[in-house]
C-alpha cells in the first residue's frame, strides 16, 4: 500500500513514527536520563565510514574499559566486530586528551584520571552485506548496533540514546527503538542489552505502515520494486494478529520489519527484524509465499527466542560464546509455526503447509549427516560449523532448523492425541512464555522445558527427547497417524545418473567442488572439496548448464573422464556413475479416520 499523507490520524501518527524528520515523535512515555549518549553521523557514505562519538556521564575510577561485543545475539558466530574500528579516541569533559591503551582484542581502557565525563570517538568500517553487520554506501545505512556502539565495562544495564546524523539528501530512519519526545532523530534505550537488540536503517525509505491492538508496525526498505503494497500490508498484518493471537498480547511498543537489500538471511530482535531478499520474489506467487513465510519466521522469534528463551542466551555475554543444547526448540519450534502461523491466517492451506513439512523433513532424512549429529550437538557446534562448515559438514552435521522442526511437529501431535485434542504445542508455549518470561524473567532450562512439554501432554515424552539427543530414527508414522495421515517413506531410485559432487560456479564463472557426498561415485573417484572441475568428457563447463547439463544425457553405469584443477595441477580422474536413492515421506489421509484423528486434522491445520 502506498503510504498516503493527511488521510486518518492513524496514518498520521504512524507517518510521524518512523519519519525521520517527524519533530516531536509520540513516545509511551518520556524517556528515562540517560548516562550515555551517542551521536553517530555518516557525512561520506561512498567512503563507508560511521563516525560515533559516545559521551558518559557519572564515571568513577582512574581508568575505564570501552568494550565492543564481539558477536551478536541470534547470529551464533563470533564476529570480531572490533577489527573494523579505526581513530580511536578520548577526552575528559573539558576536552583534554586521555591517554589509552589496548588491553583485549575488543577492550579499549582509558585513563580517565577520575573525570566523572569522558568523550570517547571512533569510526567504523562498514561495507558488508549481512543482517549481522553494518553497511554504508551512497544508498543507505544499516547499523547493527553490536558492530558500532561500544559500552563500558560493568554498565550495561545504563540507559543510553541514539542521535542520528543522517547523510545529506537522506529523509528517514526506521528502527524499533523509542524515539525521544522533542528531540528529532534521537531513540532510547533503557539499557545496552536493548540497544544491541535494536538494528537501524537510515536512507530515503519507502514507509509501509499498519497498526494491530493499537501498536503502531511498519516495513521499511528503499528501493523495493514493484508489488502489491496493498495487499502485501494486508497480509502482514493477519501474520501478525496471528501470531500474536497464540500469546494473546504484544510484548512491544512498535515493530519494524527492516528490508535491507537482497540476500537470503534475516535476523530476529525484540522489537524487529533485520530482513535480505529479492523484492522481485513479492511479485511471483510461489516467491510471495515464500518471502510471507520467511518473514513470518523472523516474526515469531520475537516471541520464540527473544522472550521464550533458552537460560544460556540472556543476560548475554557479549565477548565469548553463549552455548545450549536448545537451538532445535529456538529455531526448529519457529521453523514449525512459521508455516502454522500463516495457516491461521488464512494466507497458507492445509495442503501447502503439510507440503512444506514434507519437503524438510525429507531434506533432513536423505542427509548423511543425520546418523553423525543429533539435534542437541548440532545446537551446541552451532558456533563452530553452522555459519563456516568444512569441506565434509555435509556428510556429518545436521541442520537444526529441519529436526527441529520436525521434532515440534511431533511435540504437537502427541500433545494433541494424548490429551484428546483439548491442549497442543501452543499450550507449552503460552506456559513458557507465562511462567519464565513474566513470572521468572529469565530463561527455562532443558529440564525446565521437557517437564513444561510433558505436563501439557500429561504424559512422558521420553522418545521425543531422545530423538533430540541421539541420532536414532524417528517413527513418522506413529506420529502422523494421531491426525489421520499416512507417511510413505519408501525408497525411491530418482532419474538420470548420480555422480554426488556439487560444483556451482563462483562469480568468476569457476566450478569448484563445493561437496563430496561419502561413498558416492565422486568420492570413489577421488574428487574432492575445492577441485575445481574443467571438463567432463572432454567439453568444457559452461557458466549456464555447468556440471548438471554436463551429465544430463548419461545413465547410470556410464564412465565420464573429469578434468579439474587441484593446487595448481591439472589431471584427469574417472567416475562410474550411479544411482541415487531417497525416501520422498509423501503424506496422504487415511482413508477412514477415527473420530479423534479427525479431529485433530482439522484443528491442526486450516483447509
Amino acid at each position: 500500500m502506498n503510504r498516503k499523507r493527511g488521510t486518518s490520524r492513524t496514518a498520521r501518527i504512524l507517518i510521524c513514527l518512523w519519519a525521520l524528520a517527524a519533530a516531536g515523535a509520540l513516545t509511551a512515555g518520556a524517556a528515562p536520563e540517560a548516562s550515555m549518549a551517542f551521536t553517530v553521523s555518516m557525512d561520506r557514505p561512498g567512503t563507508h565510514y560511521f563516525h560515533v562519538e559516545l559521551r558518559c556521564l557519572g564515571l568513577r575510577g582512574e581508568s575505564q574499559d570501552f568494550k565492543l561485543p564481539a558477536w551478536t545475539p541470534g547470529y551464533y558466530l563470533i564476529m570480531d566486530y572490533a577489527r573494523n574500528i579505526l581513530d580511536f579516541r578520548a577526552v575528559d569533559g573539558a576536552g583534554k586528551p586521555l591517554a589509552w591503551e589496548k588491553t583485549a582484542k575488543n577492550a579499549w581502557r582509558v585513563r580517565t584520571g577520575g573525570s566523572a565525563s569522558v568523550v570517547v570517538s571512533y569510526d567504523v568500517y562498514a561495507f558488508a552485506r549481512s543482517v549481522a553487520e553494518s553497511s554504508l554506501d551512497d544508498r543507505q545505512a544499516f547499523i547493527s548496533p553490536t558492530g558500532v556502539f561500544m559500552h563500558v565495562a560493568g554498565r550495561l544495564h545504563e540507559p543510553v540514546t541514539v542521535a542520528v546524523k543522517p547523510a545529506s539528501g537522506w529523509g528517514r530512519v526506521a528502527t524499533g527503538l523509542d524515539p525521544v519526545e522533542g528531540r528529532p532523530n534521537t531513540y532510547a534505550a533503557p539499557d545496552f542489552d536493548i540497544l544491541y537488540d535494536s538494528p537501524i536503517l537510515v536512507g530515503n525509505l519507502e514507509i509501509l505502515p499498519f497498526e494491530v491492538r493499537g501498536v503502531p508496525h511498519a516495513f521499511a526498505g528503499a528501493e523495493l520494486g514493484a508489488f502489491d503494497r496493498e495487499k502485501f500490508v494486508s497480509d502482514l498484518k493477519r501474520m501478525v494478529e496471528s501470531a500474536v493471537s497464540l500469546f494473546g498480547e504484544i510484548p512491544y511498543n512498535r515493530y519494524a520489519f527492516l528490508s535491507i537489500g537482497p540476500g537470503r538471511g534475516g535476523l530476529e530482535h525484540l522489537n524487529s527484524a533485520a530482513l535480505t531478499f529479492s523484492a522481485a520474489g513479492l511479485a511471483d506467487p510461489a516467491g510471495y509465499k515464500n518471502v510471507l513465510s520467511f518473514i513470518s519466521h523472523e516474526y515469531f522469534h520475537n516471541f520464540n527466542v527473544k522472550r521464550i528463551r533458552p537460560a544460556a542466551l540472556g543476560p548475554f555475554d557479549y565477548d565469548r560464546e553463549n552455548y545450549t543444547n536448545m537451538l532445535w526448540v529456538s529455531e526448529g519450534l519457529t521453523v514449525y509455526y512459521e508455516d502454522i502461523v500463516l495457516n491461521r491466517a488464512g494466507l497458507l492451506g492445509r495442503d501447502e503447509v503439510l507440503e512444506r513439512f514434507r519437503s524438510s523433513i525429507a531434506r533432513f532424512e536423505n542427509s548423511p549427516g543425520r546418523l553423525f549429529q543429533s539435534a542437541t550437538q548440532s545446537s551446541f557446534d552451532t558456533w563452530i560449523r553452522f555459519f563456516n562448515p568444512g569441506g565434509n559438514a555435509a556428510n556429518t552435521t545436521i541442520s537444526y532448523y529441519d529436526k527441529g522442526a520436525a521434532l515440534g511437529l511431533l511435540l504437537d501431535l502427541k500433545i494433541r492425541n494424548e490429551t484428546g485434542n483439548r491442549k497442543s504445542l501452543d499450550d507449552v508455549m503460552r506456559a513458557l512464555y507465562r511462567e519464565f518470561y513474566k513470572e521468572k524473567k529469565r530463561g527455562f532450562t532443558d529440564a525446565e522445558f521437557r517437564e513444561v512439554c510433558e505436563r501439557a501432554a500429561g504424559v512422558p515424552l521420553a522418545e521425543i527427547f531422545e530423538y533430540a539427543a541421539t541420532t536414532k530414527a524417528v517413527d513418522y508414522r506413529k506420529y502422523f497417524a494421531c491426525a489421520g495421515l499416512e507417511v510413505d517413506d519408501r525408497p525411491r531410485e530418482l532419474p538420470g545418473a548420480y555422480l554426488g559432487a556439487a560444483a556451482p560456479p563462483d562469480q568468476d564463472g569457476r566450478f569448484a567442488v563445493a561437496d563430496v557426498e561419502g561413498d558416492s561415485p565422486a568420492s570413489r573417484a577421488g574428487l574432492s572439496v575445492q577441485d575445481e572441475i574443467l571438463a567432463v568428457d572432454g567439453v568444457r563447463l559452461r557458466a549456464r548448464g555447468g556440471l548438471g547439463e554436463a551429465l544430463d544425457r548419461r545413465k547410470p553405469g556410464d564412465r565420464v573422464k573429469i578434468l579439474i584443477s587441484r593446487r595448481g595441477e591439472t589431471r584427469e580422474v574417472e567416475a562410474v556413475l550411479g544411482t541415487k536413492t531417497e525416501r520422498p515421506f509423501r503424506l496422504t489421509p487415511s482413508a477412514a479416520p477415527g473420530p479423534l484423528q479427525a479431529a485433530i486434522l482439522k484443528d491442526w491445520l486450516r483447509e
